[in-house]
């Protein structure tokens, strides 16, 4: 404790002093003395008033500069003398053999414990100086703002501090002149750190109260905040020493671990750095440890760690390790902005799996049909039909595999990559790929969207369905050519509309929202132009009845017309029909039944009477009909309600007439409808050939339909079912294209991209008027990439076409290729 006058203050005295009346030398032993004792801890029966006065004194004696010099040589004794000698006392070799060399043999426990008694003992030094030097202050103070006005020294503390750096730290000792107190006592903090760091117990609060020193002692008395003995000296050697021991760890750990355990490993020692930082050496050197461990430890060999065999990052993904990608993915942040290691192996391992599930459903799609076997008539349905459907199996499982594939990484990106964009991008990129090197993707897309739209899909509840189409709308942003899937698209979707499969047009409506949403309208303008033609068909049909109620027909067993008159050239009848002739001008004219043709050609007075100038086509292999059939058999008789297509409600009517027992060829029933061959063919099978609903008898009883086979009524057929619906074989649903159908298909979508390409470079170039070769073909392409991936020659020869038709001209300059637009 520092003693105080009264009231706590030491007052100067209140008269003036005459400079002869002070002597120095005895006022300056007199401080002298008293100081020895602060040094020497026995000032407790000190008068600091008395000595603060003589001090004053002499300052006013003009000795000031005197007694400051003095001061600094009597700290230097006591330094010298007293505490210097006792701290190289501590000094044993196993410290300085540890200085030498930090690999050195030395016992462990024995170079700890010297090492500590030794920074224990500085430490207490220090402590005690900087005790000692305040209490001087204190008494000193009256000199220390006298000197620093007039004579521009350091304060006595600073200058206390910085003799303690001299003649205690920086002091060599020994033959090696390099060799000084300070050196040996970073060596015992860096050696205790490296202990700890092997998982030794070491007195923490050492090690803080050494660095606690370091920081309070300067390279020179001015005291700069930037020459800390810790920032100057300390510092530059602990990360030195942390470098190399972390790469040694970094290359053992290698060696020797797995990738889960080097990752967890890794992030252990951030942690314990920066718990070291905060706790035991200082704050100021977090960033820069942390940055040793991230260059030594995780740069260095990150990229070996992501790809090792078996544990690596392709493991992690495969097993759903979400901790350790997380680890992975924090690690490799620290490092590379842009986690190009990561990056690449989650890329490379997405490509695997997406191109597995494409050879899978390749594999199913090219298979041949199963041979033909001999079987019963009552086993049903045709080998052609069981293919197709594994096919169309195969192609909504791709969508499902595909869907649970992106969920599987959504979830990885979620938790372990922490919505991380430039992961996103990667997994996007990586999607789209393998989605669009698999040449099939938008009609398989297509039909599994077809799938979850028909009425009552797979058992699934309108909310599941719903979500099951969220999610599948998200592949098809991924798709390159988004114009092929409209083409599958709008086909399916016109059959579900056409024959009534669909869940709703509510939802068919909310279908197309989610992909206006996803890819804009341009794209789902044809679509929602079905529905419109749908409601304003429905339209029309409420009017008919509403115009046949008011003829009052009287009878009660009319045939009652409900049909769709669709514009032509909105549907695409042309990929629907499966008509076996391209050419619709050669479809034979079908034989209506009396009362049908009837009830048709009032429809159509209907028609044309409120709308003049159209003409319509009828569409019978599109439609269906309700029958009430009547069976009679051993005088029991059965009556059925049978939903069958347009073409079999023609073919059975042909049995109302017909006397029981007698039977009609195929030939005959061909001549007496017109119905073209191949769809006569397959409703004959459907009617005659599956057991659930086997209404007419064939004979011979076997799959092929010829011309001479004979059919007739089965007056026996029974089923526990009142109303049943009778399939057609092969041209029911909607299915996976056969190659040549495919062909047909790409034909189609080529012929159409032509007239989009055209229209593109059309308007570019009415916009811009004149453009270079180079300009035109990456605005070309930037517009088209949206709606399909376009082909440059594609493009080219559509730019000859035009210019061949007068809307462009080359420009003048052969050696620099360039358009000008005609008007």
């Amino acid at each position: 404790m520092l003693a105080r006058g009264r009231a706590g203050k030491i007052r100067a005295p209140r008269r003036g002093l005459n400079p002869t009346d002070v002597d120095f030398e005895a006022t300056w032993n007199m401080i002298a003395t008293s100081f020895n004792q602060i040094f020497g801890k026995s000032a407790s029966g000190l008068s600091f008033e008395e000595i603060f006065r003589q001090c004053y004194k002499l300052v006013l004696k003009k000795k000031a500069d005197l007694l400051y010099e003095r001061v600094i040589k009597l700290e230097q004794v006591w330094l010298r003398e007293n505490v210097r000698t006792k701290i190289l006392l501590l000094v044993t070799p196993s410290i300085t053999v540890g200085l030498a060399d930090q690999t050195a043999v030395a016992d462990s426990n024995e170079r700890r414990i010297a090492g500590e008694r030794f920074a224990r003992a500085l430490k207490d030094a220090f402590n005690h100086h900087a005790l000692s030097m305040s209490m001087i202050t204190d008494v000193m103070m009256y000199m220390d703002k006298y000197m620093s006005q007039d004579g521009g020294k350091p304060s006595i503390y600073a200058a206390g501090m910085s003799t303690f750096r001299l003649e205690i730290l920086k002091t060599p000792f020994g033959e090696d002149a390099a060799l000084d107190t300070l050196s040996l006592l970073e060596n015992v903090v860096l050696d205790m750190i490296r202990m700890e760091r092997k998982g030794e117990v070491i007195d923490r609060s050492l090690v803080r109260q050494c660095c606690y020193m370091l920081e309070g002692l300067y390279e020179s008395s001015n005291e700069d905040e930037t020459t800390k003995l810790y920032l100057t000296s300390f510092e530059p050697k602990f990360l030195e020493a942390s470098r190399q021991f972390y790469k040694s760890e970094g290359q053992t750990l290698l060696a020797e671990a797995d990738a889960s355990t080097f990752c967890t490993h890794a992030r252990r020692r951030l942690s314990e750095e920066e718990e070291r930082c905060k706790q035991t050496i200082s704050q100021v050197t977090e960033q820069k440890i942390k940055s040793v461990v991230e260059q030594e430890l995780i740069q260095a060999h990150m990229r070996e760690v992501i790809n090792m065999e078996g544990t690596g990052v392709k493991n992690m993904l495969d097993n759903d390790k979400i901790q350790d990608l997380a680890n992975v993915y924090d690690l490799i942040s620290r490092v590379d902005q842009r986690k190009g290691a990561l990056r690449e192996a989650l890329q490379k391992r997405v490509i695997e799996q997406g191109t597995e599930i494409n050879k899978a459903a390749n594999v199913i799609s090219e298979a041949q049909p199963a041979p033909k076997p001999l079987q019963r008539p009552a086993e049903g349905k045709a080998p052609a039909e069981k293919s197709l459907s594994q096919q169309t199996q195969a192609a909504i499982n791709w969508v499902e595999q595909v869907l649970e594939l992106r969920n599987k990484y959504d979830r990885i990106w979620v938790q372990a990559f922490n919505k991380d964009v430039v992961m996103e991008k990667a997994l996007e990129v990586s999607f789209q790929d393998f989605i669009n090197s698999n040449d099939q993707s938008p009609e398989h897309l297509s039909l599994f969207l077809d799938e979850y739209l028909k009425r009552g899909g797979k058992d699934k509840t309108d909310g599941e369905v719903d979500a099951i189409l969220d999610h599948g709308i998200l592949l098809l942003q991924y798709l390159a050519n988004k114009d092929i899937f409209e083409r599958y698209y709008k086909r399916h979707m016109a059959k579900r509309l056409l024959m009534k499969k669909s869940v709703s047009r509510e939802m068919e409506r909310l279908m197309l929202s989610k992909m206006k949403m996803k890819i804009g309208n341009q794209f789902t303008q044809k679509l929602e132009a079905l529905i419109r033609d749908t409601e304003l068909s429905d339209n029309l049909s409420a009017q008919y009845k509403t115009h046949v109620n008011a003829l009052g027909d009287p009878d009660p067993k009319r045939v009652e017309l409900d049909c769709r008159v669709l514009t032509s050239t909105t549907w695409p009848f042309e990929t629907i029909r499966k008509d076996d002739d391209d050419d619709s001008r050669k479809r034979p004219t079908i034989k209506w039944p009396s009362t049908v043709d009837q009830v048709r050609q009032r429809f159509e007075q209907f028609y044309l009477d409120k709308h003049t100038g159209r003409r319509l086509e009828w569409v019978p292999n599109l439609g269906d009909a309700d029958l009430r059939a009547t069976f009679t058999n051993n005088g029991k008789t059965r009556r059925y309600e049978l939903n069958v297509s347009t073409y079999g409600m023609i073919i059975l009517m042909l049995f109302n007439d017909l006397p029981p027992g007698e039977y009609l060829t195929c030939e005959q029933i061909q001549a007496e409808t017109n119905i073209p061959q191949a769809d006569l063919v397959r409703n004959l099978q459907s009617l005659s050939l599956v057991a659930k609903w086997r209404v007419l008898k064939k004979d011979p009883p076997h799959k092929e339909v010829k011309p001479s086979d004979k059919f007739s009524f089965n007056e026996g057929f029974s089923s526990q079912y009142l109303k049943i619906k009778v399939s057609v074989v092969s041209g029911g649903g909607n299915r996976v294209e056969n190659s040549e159908e495919r062909r047909a298909t790409q034909k189609k979508t080529d012929e159409e991209r032509g007239h989009v390409i055209d229209a593109a470079v059309v308007r570019i170039m009415k916009s811009r008027k004149t453009l270079s070769h180079s300009q035109l073909m990456t605005e070309t392409l930037a517009q088209l990439s949206s709606r399909f991936k376009p082909d440059v020659n594609m493009i080219k020869k559509r730019i000859e076409s035009l210019i061949d038709r007068e809307f462009l001209e080359r420009g003048s300059d052969p050696a620099q290729p360039s358009y000008v637009y005609m008007a």
